[in-house]
């Protein structure tokens, strides 16, 4: 019987898939870009879904869709995490590759909840809206930090907390969130969860994502045996406390941690992520039927390219976008595109001290790149992207550095350096984790352009830099980057706007737009 539905599934598939016109179908990635450990929720008609962002401010992006693949971000759970030396970058410290992690989505008796944890603040942070596109949102956070959890309200009223690695704890929240519930229930319900896989594991079951269906719960957990893949785990319970039972839940093309979700015409599809190398952890979709009381991922469990869903419009402007820094009145001063490196100082940026422009002061003396505040980032696309900034550095001070940078620990960019009264085209690369002036070009003007191209067509994760006189005319310089994703940073490439002093703060430098696109067109 089970075969038999399993091969009526396919079958179904494979005709609606078969007689959809060419071009007409949504494919994988369904987001070519770093949109990871993805939470996601369906309030009628519309789905909601959250993602990491880590150590970029605002955080806890909130996305929207009516099809699940065409996104936007709508808001954010915060502006900031918290006020703390690693977050402002003070003190030699920073939070790269830690702030916030994992998120958990609900929607729960008119409230959207997106919950978080994080070891820069070590706590367990909750938002909750009534609005979750316009906000307020409102914040309570306890101790401790409770990793890749999982919130849930069950159907007698009580909340809970899913959470941990290899072994699965199950808490119960007092029922305001404020904390953990003293005399609650507090044990691990699930016991080396990726043994259901194997033992032999890099890294052990976590990224909890639960949910309940048809009377059963049900868990989504990641591991990654040794030498093999990320692999979906799914566990399944008559009560919340258990027993648990499980099984594989996928295991194709690393694509794994994520949940379920269905549409309102009763398809059901897992949302699921794969890591793609330095445009960082994409997207996917993955059909799902339902078999004997399980969730049945992919086709013949394999990630198919092509999806019954309506196309993408592509990721402009819902996801990235370009921007002139023309504001009218009643706009916000930023797009939702547009994330802070670290905690900015407000201080010290602007829109309106010179309108039509993004000025970004200096403050303090840095080091370098990865110890300035206020770098202005959003997202490289694949499989290919461009970026490209007109700066007047007519406003730096001796020692001041400015430009364009893709943002990682092994970054590269390109700008102005002014030094001894003279101004200079410099590339840098910390390819090899240290950065290296790659190339010097002595500047006679105050305005230049700047651009950096991204391949990441097949993992090439190779990027170059150049500079205009005249934003038509582009010369290549310094080195090719070969893109890296890190651990230590933990993202994929992002575009950076940077601006910081070597010597004596109070320069200002002056970004006229940024503007992406999905293709490279640099003239040799």
């Amino acid at each position: 019987m089970t075969q038999s539905r399993t091969l009526l599934a396919t079958l179904f598939l494979s005709a609606a898939l078969h007689a959809a016109e060419p071009g007409t179908l949504a494919r994988n990635p369904i987001i070519h870009a770093d949109v990871p450990d993805m939470a996601m929720i369906r309030v009628g008609d519309t789905y909601y879904m959250s993602s990491t962002t880590m150590h970029l401010s605002p955080g806890l992006p909130i996305m929207k869709s009516t099809d699940l693949v065409n996104w936007e971000i709508v808001s954010y759970a915060y502006d900031t995490l918290a006020d703390n030396d690693a977050l402002t970058l003070q003190k030699g410290r920073n939070a790269y590759g830690a702030g916030s992690w994992a998120s958990s989505l609900r929607y729960h008796k008119g409230t959207f909840y997106a919950t978080t944890f994080s070891s820069t603040s070590g706590r367990t942070h909750i938002y909750r809206t009534t609005d979750i596109e316009k906000g307020p949102w409102a914040e309570n956070s306890f101790r401790p930090s409770l990793h890749d959890h999982s919130l849930f309200f069950d159907d007698d009223g009580r909340v809970f907390m899913l959470y941990g690695v290899g072994n699965l704890r199950l808490v119960e929240l007092n029922e305001d969130l404020s904390g953990l519930k003293v005399g609650g229930f507090d044990a691990v319900v699930v016991t080396n969860a990726h043994s259901v896989v194997t033992m032999n594991v890099g890294l052990r079951a976590e990224g909890s994502q639960l949910i309940k269906h048809d009377g059963k719960y049900y868990l989504f957990n990641i591991c990654w045996p040794r030498g093999g893949m990320r692999t979906v785990v799914i566990h399944r319970a008559d009560k919340l406390t258990g027993p648990w039972e499980g099984r594989l839940g996928l295991q194709d093309k690393g694509v794994a941690q994520g949940s379920i979700i269905d549409t309102p015409s009763g398809e059901w599809f897992a949302y699921l992520f794969r890591d793609f190398g330095a445009v960082g952890r994409i997207p996917y979709l993955v059909p799902m039927q339902w078999e004997d009381g399980w969730p049945v991922i992919g086709v013949d469990g394999k990630v198919p390219d092509e999806l019954n869903l309506p196309p993408s419009k592509g990721l402009f402007p819902g996801i990235v976008a370009s921007d002139e820094f023309d504001r009218k009145a009643g706009e916000p001063a930023l797009p939702l595109v547009w994330q802070w490196n670290h905690n900015p100082d407000n201080a010290l940026w602007s829109l309106t001290a010179r309108p039509g422009f993004l000025r970004l002061t200096t403050g303090r003396v840095d080091e370098h790149f990865l110890a300035a505040r206020n770098t202005l980032t959003q997202r490289t696309i694949g499989p290919e992207s461009s970026g490209t900034t007109a700066l007047d550095a007519s406003g730096l001070k001796d020692g001041d550095f400015a430009g364009l940078a893709l943002l990682q620990r092994q970054y590269g960019l390109v700008g102005v350096k002014s030094e001894g009264g003279a101004n200079f085209v410099v590339m840098v690369s910390a390819q090899s984790d240290s950065p290296v002036e790659a190339a010097r070009v002595a500047l006679s003007q105050n305005s230049l352009y700047l651009k950096a191209e991204c391949d990441f067509k097949d993992r090439a994760d190779r990027a170059r830099f150049y500079y205009s006189l005249d934003g038509r005319a582009w010369t290549a310089i310094g080195n090719e980057l070969k893109m890296n994703y890190t651990l230590p940073h933990f993202m994929g490439y992002r575009f950076g706007l940077f601006h910081y002093a070597t010597r004596t703060a109070g320069g200002h430098a002056d970004f006229d737009f940024f503007r992406i696109t999905e293709r490279l067109s640099s003239a040799n």
